[in-house]
């Protein structure tokens, strides 16, 4: 993958706001709900994205200008960690498994370490006599989840490195950085010993038009200058489906509405967030020769001046 700053069109120097301004601008541009059917926007999404979730992390952030993780957050090996497999480490071999890097055929090493020693730690078991024998080692993936999947709950496919694939249930309201654990899907045991198991971190994508903060949603809405002078229900999304909506009459663009109850579902406390709808007042499309007629003799429109407010700042 790319260098996440390149990705971003953003120096070493950015700020988390400038980082967060950027992503933003990139994701509303390619996002797959806005570009159905186009691969290119799609694959590019996917790389704004994770660029994003290194960048967006303080942490991560740091340890990727450390070197310690590469532009997909997987860990870097320390230096001089890749030796010759005949020589330094007894014939232990590193490998990749796809974007997981695992220990395996690890017996020498941990045999000369702790071979005539008995009793059992952790996930190893040692028996006087036979050496180390190597329990089923935990393995961890990253999944990205579509905003909706996460919100709703679903199910997820994932590919594992040894091809085999798994439909991951995302239970509803699930939130990014969540881990979840798959009980026996790690790396296989040795001598017959149980497998270990799989922990799959969930990083949730962005949404061409929701945004959560907390358990609330957060959308923008455009509404027509007649709804919006005269009032009336018009239809809103939500993440669990569209629902009307009473637009007061005389609102304008910024006016926030609450849609109690139609956020997300917070998984300790079971209760829900709230949506919260921001109204933007859109002028039609092709120009009305009549609203012009009016606005030209509407001299309470002339008279008005909406920046008025702002000459004591300047």
């Amino acid at each position: 993958m790319s260098d996440p700053y390149s990705v971003l069109g953003v120096p070493k120097t950015a700020s988390d706001d400038d980082i967060r301004k950027a992503f933003r601008k990139l994701a509303k541009k390619h996002h797959p709900d806005l570009n159905p059917g186009d691969k290119v926007a799609e694959a590019k999404f996917k790389e704004i994205s994770q660029a994003n979730e290194i960048l967006s992390d303080p942490e991560k952030r740091r340890r990727f200008d450390a070197g310690e993780i590469d532009a997909t957050g997987q860990e870097m090996p320390p230096r001089g960690f890749y030796r010759d497999q005949a020589g330094g480490f007894d014939g232990a071999k590193y490998e990749r498994a796809g974007p997981h890097e695992s220990f395996v055929d690890m017996g020498g090493v941990f045999s000369e370490m702790f071979g005539q020693r008995g009793g059992r730690t952790g996930g190893f078991a040692f028996r006087d006599g036979e050496g180390f024998e190597l329990g089923g080692l935990p393995v961890t993936y990253t999944l990205r989840v579509p905003f909706l999947v996460a919100a709703r709950g679903g199910k997820q496919r994932v590919n594992l490195p040894d091809g085999k694939t798994l439909d991951i249930d995302i239970p509803e309201g699930a939130v990014d950085g969540q881990t979840l654990r798959l009980k026996g899907q790690g790396m296989p045991g040795a001598k017959g010993r149980p497998p270990g198991d799989a922990y799959v971190e969930i990083h949730v994508e962005p949404h061409a038009f929701f945004e959560a903060r907390d358990n609330d949603i957060h959308v923008e809405v455009p509404v027509t200058v007649t709804e919006a002078v005269l009032g009336g229900r018009i239809r809103v999304p939500t993440v669990g489906g569209p629902v009307m909506l009473a637009v007061p009459a005389g609102s304008n663009t910024g006016t926030s509405l609450r849609l109690k109850g139609r956020g997300l579902l917070d998984r300790k406390s079971k209760q829900r967030g709230d949506q919260y709808v921001k109204l933007k007042v859109v002028l039609p499309e092709q120009p009305d020769a009549k609203l012009k007629e009016f606005l030209e003799k509407w001299e309470a429109g002339r008279a008005q001046d909406p920046r008025k407010a702002m000459e004591q700042f300047t």
